[in-house]
C-alpha cells in the first residue's frame, strides 16, 4: 500500500472491504462443509464485534472492559475472525493469501495511527493499558479491567448490527453459490 498515508487507510478500509467481499463471492467455490465450518467462525468474529460495541465510548473513556481486557483491538480483531470465515467459506487457498496481505497492510497501519489518536486523548491511563494489553492478538487472561457491564444502547449506537446483517448477506450469497456449482 505504498503511497497511501495512514489516514487514509484509515478512510478507505471499509469500501475496500466490500470490495474484497466481491471479489470472495467472484472467486469462491465453496462446499457445505466450508460454509458451515466458515459460517461458525465468521459469526464468532461478528459476536466479538458485538462485544466490543457494548464497551466502547469513543473518545469519552479509555475502554477496558469485556474484550478490551484482552485485546486493544477487539473491533479489528473481530473483524480479521469475520474476514478468517470468510476465507474458510470460500475454499480457494490464494484468497487466503490475499486476505493476510491486505488485512495486513491496511488495518496495522490505522491500529498504530488510532493507537496515537487515543494516547493524545488519555495520556498515562492509556500507556499503563498498553503495558498490559497486547495491539491485536488476544491474552489469554483478563487483564484488571474495571467491572463495565455490556451496554447494548452503545452495541445500536455504533450500528454494529451492520456487520451481522453483512456476514448473513454474505454467507447467503456463497450458499446459493455452492447451491449453483452443484454443492
Amino acid at each position: 500500500m505504498a503511497g497511501l498515508d495512514k489516514r487514509t487507510l484509515q478512510r478507505i478500509r471499509v469500501p475496500l472491504g466490500f470490495l474484497f467481499a466481491a471479489l470472495f463471492i467472484i472467486f469462491a467455490r465453496p462446499t457445505p462443509l466450508t460454509l458451515i465450518v466458515g459460517g461458525v467462525v465468521a459469526f464468532c468474529g461478528v459476536g466479538i464485534r458485538a462485544w466490543a460495541a457494548g464497551h466502547i465510548r469513543k473518545a469519552e473513556r479509555l475502554a477496558t472492559s469485556g474484550p478490551y481486557a484482552f485485546t486493544r483491538n477487539p473491533l479489528y480483531f473481530g473483524s480479521f475472525v469475520l474476514g478468517a470465515g470468510f476465507t474458510i467459506a470460500a475454499a480457494v487457498w490464494w484468497l487466503v493469501v490475499l486476505f493476510i496481505i491486505l488485512y495486513l497492510g491496511i488495518y496495522y497501519p490505522v491500529m498504530r495511527v488510532e493507537e496515537g489518536d487515543i494516547r493524545e486523548i488519555f495520556g498515562a491511563e492509556f500507556d499503563e493499558y498498553k503495558r498490559g494489553v497486547p495491539l491485536f492478538f488476544p491474552r489469554p487472561t483478563v487483564w484488571s479491567s474495571t467491572a463495565e457491564k455490556f451496554d447494548s444502547k452503545l452495541y445500536f449506537k455504533y450500528r454494529e448490527y451492520r456487520a451481522a446483517m453483512g456476514a448473513a448477506a454474505a454467507l447467503a450469497l456463497l450458499t446459493l453459490k455452492a447451491w449453483y456449482l452443484g454443492w
